[in-house]
């Protein structure tokens, strides 16, 4: 794969897909800075910059570019990955629930996107926001989450158009890749091991999504072989949702 060398800030990078995305970046040549509201994890690769802080505060969002800049130079590449996601129906949501989910979901993808687009509009850059198939289609209990992630996805839209041709700006909506989320996600079941079952029966690929898959493809997405895709939102679920209900098997 053609390879472009970025100086990346990639949120959330401390476990899970954020971390994948920041391993794959940095072996791809990449200069990597990621960030979480807590302290720098021991298993982070000694060449990435660590930045504690929260990316629902416009004040970090501006620090945290100003470290990379310092560090680095201008940041080409943003990968908007860090997120939370509460397990309630919109009656069961309280304030403080929105407000963490929509603070860290949604504000984070928009303060963060704020800060690097006026020097990404002077020398160029790409920005790959981490959505969900549950900004397409609904999860039971999980409503200020699926509304957050149709606001990524919306979002990412708006700055390919607004921002092009200097920003290319697209989103990935993985599907079931096995995380600590995801598991929070199963055990909302009735009968989790059940709902694991089923939800393999519903994946084509015939096996649950990992890490790794969600980090080649913001890989590609940041590489020159993408010059030409823009504003789109990219399904990774195994066909999880390209599947009818009614296919035999799938249940």
């Amino acid at each position: 794969m053609k390879t472009t060398t970025h100086t990346a800030i990639v949120t959330g990078g401390s476990r899970g897909i954020g971390r994948a995305i920041v391993k794959r970046l940095s072996a791809d040549g990449a200069r990597v800075l990621t960030c979480g509201r807590g302290e720098r994890p021991d298993e982070l690769d000694d060449a990435v910059l660590w930045f504690s802080g929260d990316v629902s505060s416009p004040a970090d969002a501006q620090r945290m570019l100003a470290v990379a800049n310092d560090a680095f130079g201008p940041v080409s590449l943003l990968v908007n990955n860090a997120g939370v996601q509460v397990e309630k129906t919109l009656m069961d949501t309280t304030d403080r629930d929105w407000e963490l989910v929509l603070g860290v979901n949604c504000t984070g993808v928009f303060n963060m996107s704020r800060a690097v687009l006026p020097q990404m509009t002077e020398h160029g850059g790409v920005i790959i926001n981490v959505g969900s198939i549950s900004g397409d289609v609904a999860d039971g209990s999980m409503a200020a989450y699926n509304a957050s992630k149709a606001f990524v996805h919306g979002l990412t839209r708006s700055i390919a158009v607004d921002h092009g041709p200097h920003v290319r700006c697209n989103a990935v909506q993985p599907g079931w890749i096995m995380t600590e989320m995801a598991e929070d996600a199963f055990a909302l079941a009735r009968d989790p091991e059940a709902a694991r079952r089923d939800g393999l029966a519903r994946t084509p690929a015939g096996r649950f999504g990992q890490p790794v898959d969600i980090a080649n493809a913001v890989a590609w997405l940041a590489s020159e072989e993408s010059d030409f895709i823009t504003g789109q939102c990219i399904t990774i679920d195994g066909g999880l949702t390209v599947a009818s209900p009614m296919t035999p098997g799938a249940f």
